[in-house]
Order: C-alpha cells, then sequence, then structure tokens
C-alpha cells in the first residue's frame, strides 16, 4: 500500500479529516451531559406535525453499514416510497442492494411481497397503525421503515432512555434549510436534521450502534415530502400478481425463523 506522502487521494482524506478535527473543539462548546430544552422543543415540534398529517407519502434514501469481523465496514443503498393515510392504511415500497420488498397494511392484513422472487406473505394485523407496527415488531420481529416516526406518540417513543441532546447547529438537506440535532441513549447515538419553517419535517436521520464493534450507522435522507398526495382507490389493498406464490410468517422464537 503507499505511503500517505505518495497518495493524492490519501492526502485529500487527510486533509479532510483535518479540517473536521478543528472544527470539532467549536462544537463540543454546546455539548452537554443533559437534554438541551431547546432540542426538545424542535424535536417535539416535528413529531408533532407528522402526527397531525392525515396522509403523507415521502420517497427516502438510505444507506446501512455492516462490519465484517475483520474491522471493515461495507455500506449498502436503498430507496424507498412510504405512504400513509391515518388512522389505518400504509404502504412501503423499498429496493436496493438488500432488499426488494413491498410492506402494506389497509386496516385488515398485513402484506410482505417480494417482486424479485414472486414470494408473499399475509397475516390479519390489528386496526390501527400504532397497533399494526407493534403487532409486527413485537410478533413477527418486523420493523416497518420510517416506523418510530409515524405514531402519534413518536416523541415518547424517540426520547425514551435519551440521556443527552443538544443543537448542534444548521444546515442544509436536499436544498432545505434545518435544524441539526444529536441525541444520546444507552447503546445508540442518533442525529436528526428538522427542516426550517412551518412544517418542521424530518429530513435526515443518522443512528450509530456504538454498542457494536465499529460503530455501525444506518442513515436516512427524506428526499421529498407530500403532505397532500391522492391515493387511487385499493391502493393499500394487495393482490397477488400471476404466478406470486403465498408463504407463511414465522413467528417470533419459532426455531424456523433463526
Amino acid at each position: 500500500m503507499p505511503k500517505i506522502e505518495h497518495c493524492p487521494r490519501s492526502r485529500l482524506i487527510v486533509g479532510v479529516v483535518s479540517l473536521m478535527i478543528a472544527l470539532l473543539p467549536r462544537m463540543a462548546i454546546g455539548q452537554s451531559a443533559a437534554i438541551d430544552p431547546e432540542a426538545e422543543k424542535l424535536l417535539k415540534a416535528s413529531t408533532a406535525c407528522l402526527a397531525g398529517q392525515k396522509r403523507f407519502s415521502v420517497a427516502t434514501r438510505s444507506t446501512i453499514e455492516i462490519v465484517l469481523a475483520s474491522g471493515q465496514k461495507l455500506q449498502f443503498d436503498h430507496a424507498a416510497i412510504l405512504s400513509v393515510q391515518r388512522p389505518n392504511k400504509l404502504k412501503a415500497e423499498r429496493r436496493g442492494d438488500l432488499v426488494d420488498q413491498v410492506f402494506t397494511f389497509n386496516g385488515k392484513t398485513l402484506t410482505l411481497y417480494n417482486p424479485s422472487e414472486k414470494y408473499y406473505a399475509q397475516v390479519a394485523a390489528p386496526g390501527t397503525l400504532e397497533e399494526m407496527l407493534d403487532f409486527a415488531r413485537e410478533s413477527l420481529d418486523i420493523i416497518a421503515p420510517g416506523g418510530d416516526l409515524i405514531y402519534k406518540n413518536a416523541f415518547e417513543i424517540l426520547m425514551q432512555d435519551v440521556t443527552s441532546g443538544f443543537v448542534v447547529g444548521k444546515g442544509v438537506v436536499e436544498g432545505a434549510r434545518c435544524d441539526h440535532l444529536a441525541f444520546r441513549s444507552p447503546g445508540v447515538d442518533w442525529q436528526i436534521w428538522i427542516q426550517e419553517g412551518k412544517r418542521p419535517l424530518p429530513r435526515k436521520l443518522v443512528i450509530t450502534s456504538t454498542d457494536v464493534a465499529g460503530g455501525p450507522q444506518f442513515a436516512v435522507v427524506m428526499t421529498k415530502w407530500d403532505l397532500a398526495p391522492k391515493f387511487a382507490e385499493g391502493a393499500f389493498d394487495f393482490t397477488p400478481p400471476q404466478g406470486a406464490k403465498k408463504i407463511v410468517f414465522l413467528p417470533v422464537g419459532d426455531p424456523q425463523a433463526r
């Protein structure tokens, strides 16, 4: 491997890292072991804004890191479109390096469909979004995309076990000026960027696993919000395509689910 002084790319990396380190002392001044009331206020306003939306859709792109036994990190990218109609309808279409899946809930039935392999599974689910999300997590070990932010009590869920939080400063995500917040809880550090203005929507979320070697991260950027989408009749219903094969969900605790 070439030495740093002979590798332009390495010099660039060192320069960027040096610049970041130079900024850290100034940023760290605003950090404390307590929860900044201003950070709490901004997060509460954002979650209340989203909870108040009767229907919305959002396009996202995300990156997840996986740490190998050697300590080397790998990144995998995904794109998704999430559609929600309160109180009991949700559809998430995800596609990327590790997943090709459609998650659908019509108020009665939860369906997961894999278009590339034409497999789907269905199960009766409780009647509200919050009840369905709890059921999916606790009984099926399935986490719906953006699930924590969909709950009407998202603020309480996000702040559970949080030990510190502060306002990092201002940032820009997808052209939108945002308030950048950082929080810490046991095993997890997380950051959220919230759009300024009358509609303080979340625009970016970064989660760092601090109890895992290498500190892998999950990052999602909300690239486009629509707070007045028009959903077609039956948009949240699932009709199996021709040739699709039905399989069953394995409940949590089933040895075959491992």
